[in-house]
């Protein structure tokens, strides 16, 4: 129960002040907020399925021989299948920021019934051209659900755990990329579409059970309900009425500033929007352009030419388990370290694996001669694993949770909807870029030239940490105050 009565009696302390001591004198107030976030986290684990899909299916395709109506697909085709997913995303991003205006839980329950439909026809698909189609639909609704996801925990969340909770949804992500890898081992790609099928039929069922996010409500005028849904996040016995009166207030200041300062057609050059969408666009480039993508949707196929001896599936696993234990770790670090030294930390780890995973290719495929194949040939499969494994830590633990975080943190509300459209569109368009161009950089530069591209352009992210990415930790969600938006710069 809040300790309210002897907060109220201290008159020489600010409102502010007040609401944020009784933050601190009641943990129970955080219980429905991490119920609500655990609701919608079943849409990245859907996200996470869907990711983890691709690595076992492409080598089942591409092993199976063709049989009753069923085909094998080459590398062409896969990494059509793989980024065509990435390419839907990215009208996806358009579609999610447009329709976000009428409500976060709203968007959400009328997408998720849809893309099961699109697993089940995965599974059903006769033809490359149909798997195709079906991937494109699919990234389509998968990205206004984990776009929008993001969004809702960031407005229902207070400070002190937001960072905690949108890690979270990396958790059940990757806890979804896991169970993919794991079945996958041992089913064919149309039974695991299945498998995959039955996540959005959850994620469905529990947003019947959550409240629409506070400041949406408020934002489309609809106070009562607004009341409503904040006291059902903040518990029975949260006095409300400070935050809602600053969400309120933040609300008619951001709409005076806009009518003010901005017209329509000046949205897209507001330094509210602008400098935003510069850093997370630039944050989901380096996320994009530096190889994890590759390592999941290829994990299998990769290992298979690079391991010796090891279970090419056992290290796809390896790479599932990793992923889920840097997430819970990130987790944990993310509102205490800090958002800046997590990405300093992933970036130097990242060069660094992809450096020396690019390096033992170039000796295995350039250097070593076919006469040195003895019988240790698979003694040096931990060396891949291993830079694979630190490549997969580092960018569990900064990168990956962080450039989705700081999309729901440094937009404004009023631009909330665009700002995450536009970040999280060029996020999937790079993704798209990325995964498609994997195969024709491979037979440019080899295997090897691929990761050493990928090791310098993580470097080249490193500096754009350390230049341009502000720290957010602790700070209040700013919904309207347009000082905080136009001060982000290099002077922190």
């Amino acid at each position: 129960m809040c300790e309210k009565a002897s907060l109220h009696k201290m008159t020489n302390i600010t409102p502010e002040t007040r609401v944020m001591m009784m933050r601190s004198v009641d943990k129970t107030c955080y219980r429905r907020q991490i119920l609500a976030a655990l609701a919608v986290s079943l849409g990245p684990f859907a996200a996470g399925l869907s990711k983890g899909y691709m690595s076992p299916a492409i080598a089942s395709m591409q092993d199976s021989k063709p049989s009753n109506g069923s085909f094998t697909v080459d590398d062409q085709q896969a990494s059509w299948i793989a980024s065509l997913s990435f390419l839907g995303a990215l009208v996806g991003g358009i579609i999610g920021g447009m329709t976000m205006r009428l409500g976060r839980r709203a968007v959400l329950l009328a997408a998720a019934l849809p893309y099961t439909l699109t697993w089940l026809t995965t599974a059903l698909a006769s033809s490359v051209n149909m798997l195709a189609a079906v991937s494109f639909c699919g990234g389509v609704l998968l990205c206004c659900i984990t776009m929008i996801t993001q969004v809702y925990v960031t407005e229902i969340a207070l400070p002190e755990i937001r960072g905690c909770l949108s890690s979270v949804l990396k958790i059940l992500n990757y806890i979804g990329i896991l169970i993919s890898y794991s079945v996958g081992a041992y089913l064919n790609w149309y039974h695991l579409a299945l498998v995959v099928a039955t996540a959005p039929v959850l994620l469905f069922l529990a947003l019947l059970f959550i409240p629409e996010t506070p400041s949406s409500l408020l934002l489309r005028g609809k106070e009562e309900k607004a009341a409503e849904a904040l006291q059902w996040l903040r518990g029975p016995e949260a006095d409300i009425r400070q935050e809602l009166a600053t969400i309120r207030t933040n609300i008619l200041a951001s709409k005076q500033y806009h009518d003010s300062r901005t017209s329509k057609i000046k949205v897209l050059f507001s330094k509210r929007l602008t400098r935003p969408v510069l850093i997370t666009c630039g944050l989901m480039f380096f996320q994009k352009f530096t190889g994890a993508h590759v390592f999941s949707f290829y994990a299998v196929p990769l290992f298979k030419k690079t391991f010796k001896i090891m279970n090419p599936h056992g290290g796809a696993i390896a790479i599932g388990v990793v992923q889920l234990l840097a997430s819970c770790l990130s987790g944990m670090l993310i509102d205490h370290v800090g958002r800046l030294p997590l990405l300093l930390v992933s970036g130097v780890m990242m060069s660094m694996a992809l450096a020396g995973f690019g390096s033992y290719l170039y000796y295995d495929d350039i250097l070593r001669s076919p006469t040195d194949i003895t019988q240790d040939v698979g003694s040096y499969d931990w060396i891949p694993l291993i830079c694979v494994l630190t490549f997969t830590i580092a960018f569990s633990l900064g990168i990956s949770p962080i450039a989705s975080l700081l999309i729901g943190e440094l937009f404004p509300l009023d631009y909330r909807s665009i700002g995450s459209a536009l970040a999280t569109s060029f996020g999937h368009l790079c993704g798209f870029l990325s995964i498609k161009t994997k195969a024709d950089f491979q037979s440019l530069i080899g295997l090897h030239g691929l990761f050493w591209l990928y090791a310098g352009i993580s470097v080249l992210g490193l500096l754009f940490v350390v230049l341009f990415v502000p720290e957010t930790k602790g700070r209040e969600i700013d919904e309207m105050d347009p000082r905080y938006v136009e001060s982000l710069c290099i002077n922190r």
